[in-house]
């Protein structure tokens, strides 16, 4: 029987986005089918850098091209940062399960299943992408996402409480927002993809939450202190409004802590 950490690993160096894919919908079905080995495997080596190609070229956040909806081009550079976020998250899913070993059965699932999920989010971004005449690779990216997988890598508490209770949490505010703009300029192939990733990401974030709090609870720490410790350590300043209370109450954020962010609302952490 093949090993889910070595198909994990393998997905994750591939280079080619296509490729990538297939092998994650081929592992998500294999694990699925219940084909893969979760229980035993080697020791994980520090995967520093997930496979990719030379395109996009990676510059700083304030750097990449100009999004919008002003023009097609600008509108074509804001579905190539929701592509490359949904590729970057498609690396981030296996990584989580190569590198974190000894976890519940479910906690495999969670992220095998978010693994095919964001494939499919990047093929369809991608195809709109390619109906308005441009592809992968055509805009600068920022790799701020992996970056901040690379400093959380060391503790699972850190990764699930800052990769997708924070970045990928942003998206619950954000996506709908951009959603409806995309609605009201009449494209609503774009908002239909949109509309899916909205309601997955609700349990990525959920799936980030559960693990967070498992980690938690082994640790004998209060999670909504731990968060807000979490973000002093990492983040320059709080994640900033206006929240989707809805979307995130929905992911498993308590009362308190939304409470808290929108006290701190984009302050400075110190």
């Amino acid at each position: 029987m093949k090993n889910l950490y070595q198909e994990a690993q393998y997905c994750f160096l591939l280079s080619d986005p296509d490729e990538k894919l297939d092998a994650s919908f081929a592992v998500a079905g294999a694990f699925q089918a219940s084909q893969l080995e979760w229980k035993e495997g080697d020791v994980p080596e520090n995967l520093v850098m997930p496979g990719r190609l030379n395109r996009p070229v990676l510059v700083p956040p304030d750097s990449v091209s100009r999004r919008g909806f002003g023009t097609i081009t600008q509108r074509a550079a804001l579905i190539h940062a929701l592509a490359h976020i949904e590729l970057t998250a498609v690396n981030l899913a296996w990584d989580c399960i190569y590198r974190y070993r000894e976890m519940p059965y479910e906690y495999y699932q969670d992220w095998v299943s978010a693994a095919a999920d964001e494939a499919k989010h990047f093929f369809a971004l991608r195809g709109r992408l390619r109906a308005m005449g441009f592809d992968y690779g055509d805009f600068a990216a920022h790799d701020e996402l992996w970056e901040s997988a690379v400093q959380t890598a060391g503790d699972l508490v850190d990764r699930m409480g800052i990769l997708h209770r924070v970045y990928e949490a942003r998206a619950l505010d954000v996506v709908p927002k951009t959603l409806d703009k995309f609605q009201a300029i009449g494209d609503s192939k774009t908002a239909d993809v949109l509309a899916t990733v909205a309601n997955d990401e609700v349990r990525h974030v959920g799936a980030g939450t559960r693990w967070f709090r498992y980690r938690c609870e082994q640790k004998g720490t209060d999670p909504d202190s731990l968060f807000f410790c979490l973000l002093k350590k990492y983040m320059n300043r709080y994640p900033k409004g206006p929240f989707n209370k809805e979307a995130r109450s929905k992911a498993g954020f308590s009362d308190q802590e939304l409470a808290m962010l929108e006290c701190y609302d984009g302050a400075r952490c110190n």
